[in-house]
């Protein structure tokens, strides 16, 4: 298995700020004293699973815990994957400037943005860049474009395989209220790293329009698209102590057949939970969740594997405390194992457990989400339902994952509990609709939550 640390992604840059230690939290600390994530110490023995579960080395990380920065915290966050053969993705961008749709979840009196060039085949150059509060469309609201600055210029080069943080930008952020991130690219950027499932509208120029970051209206944004482009992340900083949870799975905590525009997915609706509870728990919740995403094998633009992405995708998020894991239901339904032969329970379970492990030496709590009804559904075999019952019934009782979410009692039907109750199912027996998606979310308990 190829290590994290040699996928494209592995290494972040920052602008003017750098990672500071953080102790990692949670019951069950397995921290590994004197190991730091590098695939040297991992092969020497100093990890105990494979280096492929280890977060990305940042600059003065406290070895072997989780990573954060003195007072910041993700606030919204996407999976990326490698570029299409076709579309947007493959074509990239020349002489455009993309404005793109984000919700944060925290908010904070500063912003940085994160721009992924992970899966590049070559160095992306950004030649301008603002963020601001959306108003409607493609337009911002006036008066709080801000211009996005990297080490104090406009213009960033991102070699390929990396990504960068911009510098802090003043702006205050509310949760729940969309920010309009807007990219500027003078030359032909190539194929570009991408997040196809945003179920977000967001905007583009045509190509030879030129630079339209600092433009407030919408006009010139004259084309849609549902997915995110280069843009992988928004830091907050916060003026106490917060912290971010980690949806991590597949096209069910994606939102995939979700309302287009509403928020109306699992981590979404979770987010909205914990703002309004009163004890001020001040979390974030960051998706990543890929659709199609496995967790045994790599699939295409359904992103590399759980087991390759976990330290990117989960233990390197900003302030991350807790992970919320809600995969294996696409390993099922391709029954394909890591060797491609047939799955077995076992397997499927040792990869699960691998994670788990990886969340624990890094300090951080991991919540196991039972795997929803596939009856009536494309995957649905009696094979494939003995394979869910069986990990189903192992991470209610096994005792691996620090606690444990039933999403699947919470949405089956009780008259057959192999499929959705109606009323939660979105029309193809395998991804809930939006009131499916409220009930997983209402499923939480957020005392289990670390805030």
């Amino acid at each position: 298995m190829t290590s994290v640390l040699a996928l494209p992604g592995a290494r972040r840059h920052h602008g003017a700020d750098r990672p500071e230690p953080s102790p990692g939290r949670g019951r069950r600390r397995r921290l590994l004293a004197g190991c730091v994530a590098t695939a040297t110490l991992a092969a020497a023995g100093c990890l105990a699973a494979p280096p492929a579960l280890a977060a990305p080395a940042h600059p003065a990380s406290a070895p072997g815990a989780a990573r954060t920065f003195a007072g910041w915290d993700g606030s919204w966050s996407t999976g990326p994957v490698q570029p299409g053969t076709s579309g947007l993705s493959a074509k990239g961008f020349n002489d455009q400037t993309l404005r793109e749709v984000v919700r944060p979840t925290l908010g904070g009196e500063q912003l940085r943005i994160r721009l992924s060039n992970v899966f590049g085949r070559a160095p992306l150059t950004i030649d301008d860049a603002a963020v601001g509060v959306r108003d409607t469309g493609a337009s911002v609201v006036p008066g709080t474009q801000r211009p996005v600055r990297f080490h104090n210029r406009r213009r960033v080069t991102v070699p390929a395989g990396e990504e960068i943080w911009s510098d802090p930008v003043p702006l205050r952020v509310t949760a729940g209220r969309d920010l309009a991130v807007s990219l500027f690219a003078h030359g032909a950027t190539g194929p570009v790293t991408w997040h196809p499932t945003a179920l977000t509208t967001s905007y583009y120029s045509a190509s030879g329009d030129g630079d339209l970051t600092r433009r407030t209206g919408g006009a010139g944004f004259g084309s849609t698209t549902t997915s995110w482009y280069v843009l992988d992340g928004v830091d907050v900083r916060t003026p106490r102590r917060s912290g971010a949870v980690v949806a991590f799975g597949d096209s069910i905590t994606d939102g995939s057949n979700s309302t287009l525009d509403a928020g109306h997915t699992w981590p979404l609706d979770l987010a909205r939970r914990l703002h309004a509870d009163p004890r001020g728990r001040g979390l974030s919740v960051l998706n990543e969740g890929i659709a199609g995403n496995r967790v045994l094998n790599d699939a295409g633009t359904a992103g590399v594997s759980a087991q390759e992405r976990f330290g990117r995708d989960a233990l390197a998020q900003t302030g991350v405390r807790d992970v919320i894991f809600l995969e294996g239901i696409n390993d099922i339904g391709h029954d394909q194992g890591a060797d491609g032969g047939p799955l077995t329970a076992a397997e499927l379970i040792d990869g699960i457990t691998a994670v788990v492990d990886a969340a624990h030496r890094h300090g951080l709590r991991i919540i196991g989400g039972t795997l929803t009804p596939i009856g009536g559904s494309g995957y649905d075999s009696p094979h494939a339902e003995e394979l869910r019952q069986e990990v189903n019934d192992w991470i209610r009782s096994s005792g691996v994952f620090d606690d444990v979410v039933d999403f699947d009692a919470a949405v089956r039907d009780p008259d057959d509990p192999t499929r959705f109750l109606p009323e939660y199912d979105s029309g193809d027996h395998l991804h809930p609709g939006d009131a499916g998606y409220q009930a997983m979310a209402d499923a939480i308990d957020l005392d289990l939550l670390d805030g």
